[in-house]
């Protein structure tokens, strides 16, 4: 049997976001080979780029891995076929086939017209609803029934190009080594944030107990106070220590106004855990005036939503802190659903989860110490992320001062 072929094209910001060059290096990286039979290149930095190509491959199976690589990075073959769906026959079992996604805008087929997938992420199916809607779907949300989009026929991404403005933000993936430069990156955000409130977008902050542990959590209180953050998501080390700064003054046990190891200072966390059971849970300690600042105190006075997912590790937890992953992973995504942007501060795992419910035209900014941290992030497949490497707590003081001049 000879080598299979199969006919693509592409339409886009081919060039100058690299896509195509992306496109070459996946087939010839999988033994495959490519004749590029039609290209159009943009004349303005504002017009798409056309190209249709012949794609070749060793095998049948080969072909199609290729083909549905190359979907992904926005081709689409060229025979219009319609998507092909097939039944789930068991509860969470997609078809061996099914098409599993990115997080870039995607299209599918039916009925000869083309139709946008609602509730795009990356990684899950397509289930086509008999309303007509197509939609992304978790595996474990797959019911008997369902219509799931399988192959690679009537499939077309969309992925985002690079953006005009996203230079401005290049100095950031080389790390910040300069208190100018953080200032600048400070400055970046703070006119994103301004830019999503003036569309009505909401932006969303994932953070980590660094926050608390760098006494940033007057700057994020402010923040929220002045109406410039919409949800705060967090584990529950974040709730716990934000109520020890509260309660007790230190994070940590290590006192917040001079970096002084309180005495029995190792029991704090413990101590605010319990004050907040006591009181009946966080809103009850707020409305009690036990937790008089801080983080949990202005998400309550000012309505802002906040969802502490659980872990193995967690000391309590709070009783607020939802344990379950499912229950936690679906918080966290009701909150992301109509985000503009999305801010991580030093919470590596967190970030990671996040980003991947999102799609890829949501701008995530993740903030750290650890370029390590920066970097996987995007390596997880969050393309869209900006890194700022640099200290959370100065990070956010130079941000809550910057919005505090507009």
């Amino acid at each position: 049997m000879g080598r299979q072929h199969e006919v693509v094209e592409a339409r886009g910001h081919l060039v100058d976001s690299h896509v195509m060059e992306k496109m070459f290096d996946t087939i010839v990286s999988r033994d495959g080979s490519f004749v590029v039979e039609e290209f159009q290149i943009g004349r303005t930095n504002v017009d798409e780029s056309y190209m249709r190509m012949r794609v070749e491959a060793p095998t049948q199976e080969a072909m199609d891995g290729l083909v549905e690589a190359l979907i992904d990075m926005g081709c689409g073959t060229t025979d219009r076929a319609d998507a092909v769906l097939r039944t789930v026959e068991r509860e969470r079992c997609a078809p061996l086939d099914f098409y599993s996604t990115t997080n870039h805008r995607t299209e599918v087929r039916l009925g000869g017209k083309w139709m946008e997938v609602a509730k795009q992420r990356m990684d899950a199916a397509i289930v086509a609803s008999p309303d007509g809607q197509v939609r992304c779907t978790r595996l474990r949300d797959l019911r008997v029934g369902d219509q799931v989009v399988c192959g690679h026929d009537g499939i077309r991404v969309v992925p985002e190009s690079k953006e005009r403005d996203r230079m401005a933000f290049a100095f950031m993936s080389q790390g910040i080594s300069s208190e100018r430069q953080v200032e600048t990156a400070v400055n970046q955000t703070a006119a994103l944030i301004r830019k999503n409130r003036e569309e009505g977008k909401r932006v969303v902050v994932v953070a980590g107990p660094v926050v608390v542990h760098t006494g940033a959590q007057t700057a994020v209180a402010s923040l929220i106070r002045r109406g410039f953050i919409s949800a705060v998501l967090a584990g529950n080390a974040l709730g716990v220590h934000d109520a020890e700064a509260a309660l007790l003054g230190t994070s940590l046990g290590i006192r917040l106004e001079d970096g002084r190891q309180a005495e029995y200072g190792h029991r704090h966390h413990m101590r605010a855990i319990n004050a907040i059971y006591h009181a009946g849970g966080i809103r009850q300690a707020v409305e009690n005036g036990s937790i008089q600042s801080g983080i949990l105190y202005e998400c309550i006075q000012n309505d802002v939503p906040l969802v502490l997912a659980g872990s193995l590790r967690d000391d309590g937890p709070l009783p607020e802190t939802i344990t379950d992953m499912n229950e936690a992973q679906d918080a966290y995504a009701a909150q992301l659903a109509d985000a503009g942007l999305v801010i991580c501060l030093g919470s590596m795992l967190h970030s990671i989860a996040t980003g991947n419910m999102l799609p890829s035209w949501v701008k995530l900014i993740c903030v750290d110490i650890n370029p390590a941290v920066v970097t996987k992030v995007s390596d997880r497949g969050t393309g869209q992320a900006i890194g700022v490497v640099t200290d959370v707590g100065l990070y956010l003081h130079l941000l809550d001062r910057a919005l505090s001049r507009s």
